[in-house]
């Protein structure tokens, strides 16, 4: 889609910084298959939130919403523009929105949780928060086991729904005016730039880049490896499927992730959409444009 290469583009017309917002750009190790900003576009601009946890630990929603507002401060601080870059819908909502300070995971409620939905079907968990939470129930779909599973545990925790809890939510960047904008491509024209992407990262090794880390110590079972990618590699190792069907499946998950990434931001408030790849440059000016027009009206 050209993400980075649009926010580099802002980023020089506005004197700004990048905050990556990518859930596997924050982990040190993993370069190839996450197609971080190379070392020549981080010389360009300064970026933040990538490469600030290691492979064997688990980076959450919660620490990227506070490493993520300490660095927009920071970078306001020194008087420039933070140019947030990244897909990851999640990391975003936590951060524009904030995240409700909820319970732990308790682990013996989610056992018994998962063994209704063992012996009843994951259907009965929907039926169940239907009950206690309708707007949950309607926002989480009916098989989506574990976002059901977290939403009956707060509940049963807290004798208060999941909603009632994020309705109380304050977003760590409050007092940020925030421009959403965001890209589309043809399907036919994303099918072949996801494949493109795809043979360049087995080209630039990133089988090889597995094989590293393991090597290093990090465990096959580490948070890292259950990534897109990473999770298609580790199974061809296993010998599920060999190196083609792997290359091919990678680009099928690429497009799913890419759908699902499109119906979650099209929920989002006030994004403005362009029909285009960031790397275009009528795509840029018209981005400039968008974001020069909000900071004059502030």
């Amino acid at each position: 889609m050209g993400k980075s290469a649009l926010g580099i583009a802002l980023a020089r017309a506005f004197d700004g910084e990048i905050v990556s917002c990518d859930s596997t750009a924050v982990y040190r190790g993993i370069d190839i298959g996450t197609d971080k900003p190379s070392p020549a576009e981080r010389a360009l601009v300064p970026h933040h939130v990538i490469d600030v946890a290691g492979p064997e630990e688990i980076y959450t929603a919660a620490r990227y919403a506070s490493d993520a507002a300490a660095a927009i401060q920071a970078i306001t601080a020194r008087g420039r523009l933070p140019i947030l870059v990244g897909g990851t819908g999640f990391y975003y909502r936590a951060l524009v929105r904030g995240l409700f300070p909820g319970p732990a995971r308790d682990t013996t409620l989610r056992a018994r949780l998962d063994r209704v939905a063992g012996r009843r079907g994951v259907e009965a968990l929907h039926r169940w928060l239907q009950r206690v939470d309708a707007e949950s129930a309607r926002r989480i779909q009916p098989r989506d086991q574990k976002r059901l599973v977290r939403a009956l545990e707060v509940y049963l925790l807290t004798r208060t729904p999941l909603t009632a809890h994020f309705a109380r939510t304050v977003s760590p960047i409050a007092g940020y005016d925030v421009v959403p904008v965001g890209l589309t491509l043809a399907r036919a024209e994303l099918r072949q730039r996801v494949a493109q992407r795809v043979e360049a990262q087995f080209a630039r090794g990133v089988v090889a880049e597995v094989e590293r880390l393991l090597e290093a110590g990090i465990p096959a079972s580490a948070h890292v490896f259950s990534g897109l990618v990473y999770r298609q590699i580790m199974e061809m190792r296993q010998r599920v499927r060999d190196e083609a069907g792997t290359r091919e499946l990678i680009v099928r998950e690429n497009m799913r992730y890419a759908r699902r990434q499109l119906i979650w931001f099209r929920k989002e408030p006030n994004v403005r959409w362009l029909s285009g790849a960031g790397e275009q440059v009528e795509i840029q000016r018209e981005a400039i444009e968008l974001v020069r027009e909000c900071l004059t009206r502030h």
